[in-house]
């Protein structure tokens, strides 16, 4: 599990990632973000509404931080 860190070093999101190459995007209270389908190449959000083709999940974060 990766995580993202903002400039002072405080945890903002983690990434999990699964062999097969999906991706679940957690932020900083375990609430999931998105996911990373790989195997459809989308990304989408909380609700499964795609809001991007391809690994997008640098969106799912930055828009987390608002």
């Amino acid at each position: 599990m990766a995580e993202i860190r903002d400039f002072y070093g405080r945890i903002i999101a983690r990434v999990e990632e699964k062999p097969n190459g999906d991706k679940t995007v957690r932020d900083f209270y375990n609430n999931i973000l998105g996911y990373y389908v790989a195997s459809r190449d989308v990304t989408t959000d909380f609700y499964n509404r795609v809001i991007g083709h391809g690994d997008c999940t640098g969106m799912l974060i930055s828009n987390a931080k608002k």
